[in-house]
């Protein structure tokens, strides 16, 4: 294994134990880490992540914490902090099955049980950071959106002899994946878990068959997989979605049961549960599922007032089988309920859009007619009133249930992110944005031009719209000010790694020009005539 030079690695290591962020400091000099910051974990943390780039976070985990290194990690995971160049290191000493789970959940490069040695911890470090560096080129070409030349560089760069070449091949699956070539993936991750049985090799097989719909094939692959490896949940997730598609509810229903038997804090995997447990008129479960859903998330960043709505239509649900009197204590319970989705979240603005429809639906099903009709308008009204409307129908099936997201191709399609580059569609999106902008729908411009970049990640035309709308709302709002100039540092960036046309590097300069005289020096109002 090569050595790693520790000497010009930034490293961050967050422990809310002093005697342990002590003993990993002196393990760290030890190894020749000159840049190291030490914190403990505060919720303030996410920030000094976001703010710099590291190549190494060791990131502690005590249970008594209030505020705990795994909730740090799933938060860091779902904001999009864990940077594909950085080594996340996960350190406990809690060895519970539903810790560990959890935290293999957001995916660190390494789970290690305190305590450990200072020669254990750099020969985890050193492999990470040896593939980290092997595998950057890689990361670079996606980060530009050029799919097919990272997939060329998995295939020439890596030889059956080397250390990597498994990782490689698992790195051209996904990429064939992302890139819509499922057919692809399959030949690939096929062949590795036919040389390999690789569990990892095994899920990507199964995706690929599955986006080819061949659901009788990844079942039986999906099967014997969860035989061999009863703790790798993944599979679980995958069987569960084969079984939807195939039209097997309590099949799918089985597979999830099971799967949050064995990793129940995961709030997604909770809210998968309650879905599909609505659609197979297991309101119990479901019920179950979406209240430890709101427990989970009271210290989570996935904490929103879905679960209160769901559990709330589940008390929809249930009026249809009760009498009388039990439907005015069901319309109280549901009421309460939306009252503390309201309490929880008295900003979110969507909420009030999605009440009033599942409101509507209730008084309906009540026969309050006129109550009903009056709680569709005030969903109306307040749907006006969003940056970007909702569409009405779509929620309304997604409020109450009435749908199974993953036979739902139109929505996913329109959900996930372009999978093919369409440099005519991205220009077309990103003038869209432009006139939101010069209209003052600064939210809506923003989804445009980030589209924009997910139709060729390319046009620099939207990647630097992107940096201006950045550095105007920095300086516009103390608010996340330095996370926002960062965000301008990383579309110029980008920008600046193509061939840019006259006008389009010139705005390029301009906004480095405003950018380096500082902040307070921005002239006020809009910039608007810097975009193109």
């Amino acid at each position: 294994m090569a050595q790693v030079d520790y000497s010009d690695k930034q490293v961050l290591l967050i422990d809310s134990s002093g005697n342990m962020r002590a003993t990993l400091f002196y393990m760290l000099r030890s190894m020749g880490v000159v840049n190291l910051k030490a914190v403990t974990i505060t919720s303030r943390v996410t920030s000094v992540i976001s703010e710099d780039d590291y190549d190494v976070i060791l990131l502690g985990h005590n249970s008594s914490d209030s505020y705990s290194g795994v909730q740090l990690l799933e938060e860091c995971r779902y904001r999009g902090y864990i940077k594909p160049t950085a080594c996340w290191v996960f350190m406990t000493g809690d060895a519970a099955q539903e810790l560990i789970l959890h935290a293999v959940d957001s995916r660190p490069d390494a789970l290690l049980t305190k305590p450990f040695s200072s020669e254990v911890l750099k020969q985890r470090l050193d492999y990470i950071l040896t593939r980290k560096q092997l595998f950057a080129p890689v990361e670079e070409l996606v980060e530009k959106g050029e799919l097919q030349q990272a997939m060329q560089y998995c295939r020439n760069a890596f030889a059956p002899y080397d250390d990597e070449y498994d990782a490689a091949c698992l790195t051209l699956a996904r990429l064939q994946l992302q890139a819509g070539q499922p057919h692809l993936a399959e030949r690939t991750a096929g062949k590795m878990y036919s040389d390999r049985h690789d569990k990892e090799a095994a899920a990507l097989y199964a995706s690929a068959m599955l986006e080819q719909g061949k659901a009788r094939d990844a079942e039986r692959l999906l099967t014997h997989l969860i035989t061999q490896y009863p703790l790798y949940i993944p599979a679980y997730d995958l069987l569960s979605k084969t079984y939807e598609q195939l039209g097997d509810l309590d099949s799918a229903l089985d597979t999830l049961s099971n799967a949050v038997s064995i990793a129940p804090m995961g709030i997604p995997r909770q809210m998968n549960l309650g879905r599909v447990a609505t659609q197979a008129k297991q309101l119990d479960m479901a019920s179950s599922a979406y209240k430890k859903s709101i427990v989970l998330g009271r210290h989570s960043c996935y904490r929103s007032p879905e679960p209160y709505l769901k559990l709330a239509n589940i008390r929809r649900l249930e009026l249809a089988t009760h009498s009388e009197l039990k439907q005015e204590e069901l319309y109280s319970s549901f009421d309460k309920l939306v009252s503390e989705a309201f309490k929880a979240f008295p900003r979110d603005q969507r909420l009030r859009v999605q009440a009033s429809l599942l409101r509507s639906e209730m008084l309906q099903q009540m026969g309050d007619v006129e109550g009903a009709s009056q709680c569709s308008r005030e969903a109306q009204r307040a749907n006006a009133e969003l940056a970007v409307p909702l569409d009405l129908g779509r929620e309304l099936l997604t409020v109450t249930g009435d749908r199974i997201p993953v036979l739902d191709k139109p929505i996913q399609q329109e959900m996930a992110a372009p999978p093919v580059r369409d440099e005519a569609m991205s220009r077309k999106v990103n003038r869209q944005g432009v006139k939101s902008y010069l209209a003052g729908r600064m939210p809506e411009a923003l989804k445009y031009f980030g589209l924009a970049t997910e139709y060729d990640s390319a046009n620099p035309t939207a990647l630097l719209n992107l940096a201006q709308l950045f550095l105007e709302s920095a300086r516009d709002s103390q608010e996340k000010r330095h996370e926002r100039l960062r965000m301008v540092e990383r579309y110029l960036k980008l920008a600046s790694r193509m061939v840019l046309d006259t006008d389009v590097q010139e705005k390029q300069q301009q906004l480095k020009i405003l950018l380096h005289r500082g902040i307070d020096e921005l002239p006020p109002g809009s910039l608007g005539n810097l975009l193109r």
